[in-house]
């Protein structure tokens, strides 16, 4: 009979090589969790974990505008189909949002990220541009994993302002429960599609992130101890065992206290006190851990009722919005709602919005990140 120190032996190696990764990672690291309730409510809790300010800003994008890759010459264009919500990154990208049919789309940081080289006059898009282009074209999970691996494009990375690559990888999700988590490792799109893949974390690749999920169920440390620390595949274990926690139905004890007494205002409270949980404090700083990165801000985007509600860590309040009440049909205005300087908010921000013009998506000119060799 195998003994269990055998068994084990290969997966402590493998958690070993996660740690190391995740530690020569940049200064950027997220959480994001798919929770499915027993009536179908579909919600995505995501927590923006980085090394400062993102200078984030929202904004309503109708349907019906005209859209450029960024990536130059060999660069693919479209117009959108679907209008949506967003939140920008300094705002020179998409970094997350959701369009009116209820499909949401998650950047988070993977420092493994390798895009490769793209043949000679193939089609691109920049990374700017890459969550935006599944929220404009696609109502369902299904419908964007059938677009993206036809490849008919490659994503192509560029340099953030503070200097590093924007290395990411992106989670989508619907109002079905379907998730699928998309990541360029060595060159090549790999694409994990299913309802079971719930959480999403940094390093290392997602197949590993599964691999160290396995052993701690194994282990029996789900029910016995969490890893504690603020490293991404800690992250990823204490986000599973803790979405698994939380009530997949109306639980009366809370339910009075929730508003009208509704199970999906329940349901989005308890995503974000999930995502508050599994948070790194503002202004954690770690010289032997510069990996870790302070949570700025949370969003929990309810794909059922189509509400994204905003948390920041950096004011005190937190909003919501409806997509329903907004305009989101073909000349429509774009509009914007300021974040950045301190702005809060409480409440229904729908009327806070104020017409604006888009920010620029970056290009990728010459900041190709050099794919490893």
């Amino acid at each position: 009979m195998t003994s269990p120190r055998a068994f084990y032996s290969p997966l402590i190696a493998l958690i070993a090589a996660a740690v190391l990764a995740t530690s020569l990672a940049p200064a950027a690291a997220c959480t994001r969790a798919l929770y499915v309730a027993k009536d179908g409510t579909v919600i995505a809790g995501r927590s923006m974990d980085w090394g400062e300010d993102l200078k984030s800003n929202m904004w309503v994008l109708p349907r019906g505008m005209k859209r450029d890759g960024m990536g130059g010459k060999n660069s693919i264009a479209w117009e959108s189909k679907y209008g949506s919500l967003i939140v920008s990154g300094y705002d020179i990208g998409t970094s997350e949002g959701m369009n009116e049919k209820g499909l949401v789309v998650n950047m988070l940081a993977l420092a493994e990220s390798d895009y490769g080289t793209p043949a000679e006059g193939a089609k691109v898009i920049s990374m700017s541009t890459w969550a935006q282009y599944v929220l404009d074209n696609h109502a369902s999970v299904s419908e964007a994993v059938a677009d993206l691996r036809r490849e008919n494009f490659r994503v192509q990375t560029l340099v953030l302002p503070t200097g590093r690559p924007a290395n990411m990888h992106l989670a989508l999700s619907d109002a079905t429960g379907d998730s699928a988590v998309l990541e360029y490792v060595k060159g090549k799109l790999v694409i994990h599609h299913g309802k079971q893949y719930k959480v999403m974390t940094n390093s290392p690749t997602y197949d590993q992130q599964l691999s160290i999920m396995e052993y701690w169920k194994e282990a029996g440390g789900l029910n016995k101890s969490l890893p504690g620390t603020s490293r991404a595949a800690d992250r990823f274990v204490r986000t599973s065992y803790l979405l698994d926690a939380v009530p997949s139905e109306a639980a009366p004890k809370y339910l009075t206290g929730a508003p009208q007494q509704k199970f999906q205002f329940q349901a989005a409270m308890a995503v974000l006190s999930l995502m508050r949980s599994v948070g790194t404090p503002l202004g954690f700083s770690n010289e032997e851990q510069p990996w870790v990165s302070s949570t700025v801000w949370r969003t929990v985007s309810d794909s059922t009722n189509r509400v994204v509600m905003f948390d920041s860590a950096l004011t005190p309040a937190t909003f919501w919005v409806r997509l329903d009440d907004l305009d989101l049909k073909p000349g429509a205005p774009v509009k914007k709602l300021e974040l950045v300087g301190g702005k809060s908010y409480s409440g229904d921000a729908k009327d806070k919005f104020v017409e604006a013009n888009l920010f620029t998506f970056a290009d990728l000119r010459d900041l190709y990140e050099t794919p490893k060799k």
